[in-house]
């Protein structure tokens, strides 16, 4: 009867490490929840939260003439898609707000975009917006902070690469200079 009981307890303790890890929660998930948008991408179509739900996205905020941090970040989030690939997930896409909209008109995201091979995955760079509101927009909905100083062509914007759950809602966010690679696909596993 011994045996029996030892059983049982194993079986059920495996059910439940099995259902808990299966379970599409993440610890201390920051819940943000992003306002409606709708916006234009490289391409001139329209993406926003509606284009968006049920997807889980990767977003980060760049401009194309940044002469600093803009191309590691970009190139880093290429590295990330890259080893979403390896592991078989192919159905993030990836998100950037560009934060020098006057700038960055639809044929000039497109010839940045060129720089990178994403793969198969969907990038989309949205811009077509004015200045102040991608600063109110970046505020709001991801907390971070966007100043285009007068006289200067460089834009002051966060470093960092946030996760969006498929109801569009920021979960996480991460260094996007210093990238903690496997940690963010692991938290994409969790809740795709």
């Amino acid at each position: 009867m011994k045996a029996w009981r030892m059983l049982t307890l194993c079986v059920s303790i495996t059910a439940m490490l099995i259902v808990s890890g299966c379970g599409g929660k993440l610890e201390n998930p920051l819940n943000w929840e992003i306002k409606e948008f709708s916006y234009s991408n490289q391409e001139g179509k329209t993406v926003g939260l509606k284009e968006l739900k049920g997807k889980v996205w990767v977003a980060d905020f760049i401009f194309t003439s940044c002469e600093t941090v803009c191309p590691p970040m970009t190139a880093n989030m290429m590295k990330l898609q890259e080893m979403l690939a390896k592991e078989d997930i192919t159905d993030v896409t990836f998100v950037s707000f560009s934060v020098d909209p006057e700038v960055d008109k639809p044929e000039v995201r497109k010839d940045f975009m060129k720089n990178y091979d994403f793969g198969k995955a969907k990038w989309q760079f949205l811009g077509d917006y004015s200045q102040q509101e991608i600063q109110e927009f970046a505020m709001k909905n991801f907390q971070t902070p966007v100043s285009k100083p007068k006289n200067n062509s460089q834009v002051i914007h966060g470093t960092s690469l946030y996760l969006v759950d498929q109801s569009g809602k920021v979960v996480k966010k991460y260094s996007a200079l210093n990238v903690p690679y496997e940690e963010i696909v692991k938290d994409i596993e969790t809740i795709r």
